[in-house]
């Protein structure tokens, strides 16, 4: 036997002998119970590739109009700084995981609080997931069929290139993207399976950014860009209240916490995690930073909440249309793919909260199907119903997703059962919770606020 095969031997044996919370429904208990005895382990791209799909999906396009609150100095400074708080949670994740032996999130909150605690992350995955799938969903029907939910009709890509007719009207051009990419996709059981259409959708995010740099690059060039502001304007006490309210895209823009779990049991290598991590978000947070700065120097206080709606308009430049097209549809293209990556621990949370007892979830093909297709068939109806849910949105930053990234790792560490934490540890996660429940109160009494400024009572 070589030291080779001594070496993968070890390796295999270290990523199969992953400490198992035979309490958590949420994942399987060994990779080899559900079939899956030719795979050897998750490699380190993949991995990096899947964490950083999960993290890089709709909240990219609001980061934009975040620095037209902030300034670009501030909301530069806020991205890197919620890149550190993310790292440092998802290590306090890792970390009680391994002293817990819990191969879940679920099983971490299950280990710490009890039922009440997994049951509560469970309906987290489900309230964030499930409005975030339902986003994009409703983007990719913006893009290729276009929209007329803010008043006036922004036409979508197929739209602009064919006419209208009824094969290219909203639903339908859902339901075929449902059908023949979103079904297909959501079929994998195991989360490496998708790491080939993960890569991609990331180079596919990049090329939105290169070509946004460029745009902008050629437009700083012949003088047509004012220069943008890099402080936030703050005149009186309703201006400095919304600078909270990019707090939730924020906290929703590093959310990859409910998926950590599932790529760490797949790596080959189980020491890796870490370093995987801190790639994903190294690489996610360059992707933010870009994508803030360029395309509020694009477009700067014009920048629309979704700044992909920006690129319906003549940009001034040769080929504009093109360009337009080209940035659409390579990140309409890009949320096609990040879709499955999301939907993965949606439905393992699901079943995990209605079925606790269930015999392992990848061994049961029709409950597997059922529950596949029960999703699925929720989200499409959902972006069929609601035209426009960027409010929801923020309201589900503003709770699930900032539970599931900051409070529930914080509170696991203040519980401490198994005596690991330090007393820096503790002080960060008194930290988290209290900016987490200020910063977010504010955000949704910012938003609700204005809500009721927009639509007033008959009364008034």
């Amino acid at each position: 036997m070589t030291t080779g095969n001594i070496a993968s031997k070890k390796e295999r044996k270290s990523r199969r002998n992953k400490p198992v919370d035979e309490n958590a429904p949420l994942l399987p208990k060994r990779q080899e119970d559900v079939g899956f005895d030719e795979f050897n382990g998750a490699s380190f791209t993949g991995a990096v590739f899947n964490l950083s799909t999960t993290i890089v999906g709709a909240g990219i396009m609001a980061l934009p109009a975040t620095m037209k609150v902030l300034g670009l100095v501030l909301g530069v400074s806020l991205i890197i700084f919620m890149a550190f708080l993310a790292e440092a949670s998802i290590e306090m994740l890792l970390r009680f995981s391994r002293a817990g032996k819990c191969a879940s999130y679920g099983g971490l909150m299950g280990d710490a609080f009890g039922k009440t605690g997994r049951i509560m992350l469970q309906v987290a995955v489900l309230i964030n997931n499930v409005g975030v799938l339902i986003v994009y969903m409703i983007i990719i029907g913006d893009v290729l069929s276009g929209t007329s939910s803010s008043g006036s009709h922004h036409a979508g890509v197929l739209e602009g290139w064919f006419g209208e007719h009824w094969w290219n009207a909203r639903t339908f051009v859902l339901l075929v993207t449902t059908l023949f990419v979103f079904s297909p996709l959501a079929c994998f059981k195991r989360i490496d399976s998708l790491s080939y259409t993960s890569a991609l959708s990331v180079a596919l995010a990049v090329v939105f950014l290169i070509i946004t740099v460029g745009i902008t690059i050629v437009k700083l060039i012949n003088g047509s860009i004012a220069m943008p502001r890099l402080m936030p304007d703050v005149t009186d006490m309703t201006s400095f209240w919304k600078l909270f309210t990019t707090v939730p895209v924020l906290v929703t823009a590093y959310i990859c916490h409910y998926n950590v779990h599932s790529i760490d049991n797949e790596l080959e290598d189980s020491t890796q995690i870490k370093p995987v991590v801190r790639t994903a978000l190294a690489l996610c947070s360059s992707v933010y930073m870009m994508t803030s700065i360029f395309g509020f120097l694009l477009f700067g206080d014009a920048t629309l909440d979704d700044v992909l709606a920006n690129f319906d308009t003549n940009l001034g430049i040769p080929y504009s249309s093109l360009l337009n097209d080209a940035v659409r549809v390579s990140y309409a293209a890009h949320l096609m793919l990040v879709f499955p990556i999301v939907f993965f621990p949606l439905r393992l949370n699901l079943d995990g909260l209605l079925f606790p007892s269930a015999q392992p979830f990848h061994q049961a093909n029709t409950r597997f199907a059922l529950v596949t297709i029960g999703l699925i068939a929720l989200i499409f109806l959902g972006a069929n119903c609601i035209p426009s849910i960027w409010d929801a949105f923020q309201f589900t930053g503003a709770t699930a997703a900032v539970c599931l990234g900051f409070i529930f790792p914080a509170s696991i560490t203040l519980r401490d059962r198994h005596n690991i934490a330090s007393k820096r540890d503790k002080i960060l996660c008194i930290f988290m919770i209290a900016l987490a429940v200020f910063s977010n109160g504010v955000a949704i009494y910012s938003d609700a606020y204005a809500l009721i400024k927009k639509n007033p009572s008959p009364r008034e």
